[in-house]
């Protein structure tokens, strides 16, 4: 008859079995190829303690194939909850070591139970995808646990943030699950995403292509935008998750966390008066002006590196969590095309879903014109912003620094698709179109140069400023830009307690 510590003795004996996966050799192969395992990344992810680990025991069930006479305990996922910066979330870690971190039915269900989780309790739930794809053996019953996570993705969507990290090969169906959540952490040189591999795209196309370029951390944060963060390594990404926790709440029904403020809200700076250059068409980085106005000069942008010529991310302003979207002078003059606009949108509905306030700073001098862009459906996708913004019920805060031309003006958080407070610099033009070109129209190339010159000067004299769309009311005041951060976190209290419901129904149609 067993003693009580024969019975310790053996649940000590199933944890550390538990605990080794797929046994040292794979460990250390992991380890050799720069990555780490799936429980030493959740210990660095979360608060050093706090981590609960779900059916750590669970094994397979499946029969074939000579399967049933390897079974290991937990099955190829790690998965539970823990704590960040002392606030509940759920980590699932796909583990490499077990059968290469495939999808079977039995890890499917442990990743389901914490996702049920998070919703009911409101708490986001983070992914560390590494895995070799559907556990082939299982057939059926392993794409169907990749449909019941993808059910799950979906109908968590705006309600718990969702955040996924690819540290090793993610591919075939296993994308979609990431691809729904709300960002995408990739690691340079060790992770990649691609629905097709390199080996079917030579059968069938013919084209020969590396996985680094064809779906590494660089191609899908650079061409595609499947990706929102670069990552040097493991755990780098996990401390990216970590500062991009702290912007969010926790839920779709709270409010991002309040830090405390220790830049002063009255901080004025003169070098903003100089940053927009005398010159319109001379460039500027907007991304100075906004590390010079949010809280500690920490600005945490996201996509960085896809469609540079718009600017989203999170700051604070008085301790408050914002979202950041930015017209971009010093790429392609700013303009508007279609990578940008999806980019913002997304965002756009991101914080529009999460209650975080939106700040957009304009300099935009309209659509990039050109048949890629008309025939790739800049129309659709520049619409696809415009709806976000008119959709979006949280407090939104604009701020014209220079150009403002046509429907991009309309686009652009303007006061007549909803935004709550519209400032301008002096510098700030609002009109159809530059001086030059509105003049070529407006005259027909009739005027002789002196008389164009003076035309143009006249036009400018009109529109290259803010002061007619001020006395419209179209912008409710004209600032100084040494004032900016004041006048932000001003309107930001103002705006706090916002209550704005869109008229009832099941959803939208967004151009998609």
């Amino acid at each position: 008859m067993s003693t009580l510590n024969d019975k310790f003795r053996k649940l000590e004996n199933k944890h550390t079995e538990a605990e080794l996966g797929g046994g040292q050799d794979r460990i250390d192969r992991q380890h050799a190829a720069g990555r780490k395992t799936a429980r030493e990344r959740i210990t660095d992810l979360v608060d050093s303690g706090t981590f609960v680990e779900l059916d750590k025991f669970v094994v397979h069930r499946s029969r074939d194939f000579g399967m049933e006479k390897n079974l290991i305990a937990g099955d190829g996922v790690v998965s539970g909850y823990g704590k960040i910066d002392g606030r509940l979330v759920y980590v699932f870690a796909q583990d490499f070591t077990v059968f290469g971190g495939t999808m079977s039915r039995a890890n499917a269900d442990k990743i389901v139970k914490i996702m049920d989780l998070a919703v009911k309790m409101g708490a986001p739930v983070i992914g560390l995808n590494d895995s070799g794809g559907a556990r082939i053996q299982e057939g059926v019953e392993s794409l169907a646990g990749y449909a019941d996570i993808f059910y799950r993705n979906v109908m968590s969507s705006g309600v718990i943030p969702q955040i996924s990290a690819i540290l090793g090969p993610c591919a075939g169906g296993a994308v979609y699950s990431p691809a729904i959540t709300d960002y995408i952490i990739m690691v340079k040189d060790s992770s990649y995403m691609f629905v097709t591999g390199p080996d079917v795209i030579k059968t069938v196309t013919h084209e020969e292509v590396t996985k680094e370029e064809l779906g590494g951390a660089l191609a899908h944060n650079t061409k595609s935008g499947v990706a929102h963060l670069t990552a040097e390594n493991d755990e780098h990404a996990m401390m990216m998750i970590r500062e991009l926790l702290s912007y969010l709440p926790s839920n779709n029904m709270e409010d991002a966390p309040m830090k405390p403020c220790l830049d002063d809200i009255n901080r004025e700076d003169e070098k903003l008066d100089i940053m927009v250059p005398e010159d319109p068409n001379k460039p500027y980085d907007m991304k100075e002006i906004i590390r010079v106005v949010v809280d500690s000069h920490n600005f945490f942008e996201i996509q960085p590196l896809y469609a540079p010529n718009i600017v989203v991310g999170f700051a604070r302003l008085g301790g408050r969590s914002v979202g950041i979207v930015a017209n971009q002078p010093a790429m392609l003059a700013g303009v508007l095309d279609i990578s940008s606009s999806i980019k913002a949108a997304r965002f756009v509905r991101f914080c529009d879903a999460f209650n975080i306030p939106l700040v957009t700073f304009v300099d935009v001098p309209g659509f990039l014109p050109g048949t890629a862009q008309e025939f790739g459906g800049i129309i659709k996708h520049g619409a696809k912003l415009l709806y976000a913004f008119a959709e979006a019920t949280v407090p939104k805060i604009t701020l014209i620094t220079r150009k403002a031309y046509g429907g991009a003006y309309d686009v652009m958080s303007s006061k007549h698709i909803g935004a709550d407070v519209n400032f301008a610099f002096p510098t700030a033009e609002i009109a159809v179109m530059g001086a030059d070109g509105a003049v070529s129209i407006i005259h027909r190339d009739k005027l002789s140069d002196e008389d164009r010159t003076k035309a143009v000067e006249d036009y400018r004299e009109t529109f290259a400023n803010p002061y007619k769309a001020a006395e419209l009311g179209y912008i409710d005041e004209i600032i100084y830009p040494r004032h900016t951060r004041n006048k932000l976190i001003q309107a930001l209290e103002m705006t706090q307690n916002k209550r704005k419901t869109n008229p009832p129904k099941k959803h939208g149609n967004i151009p998609l």
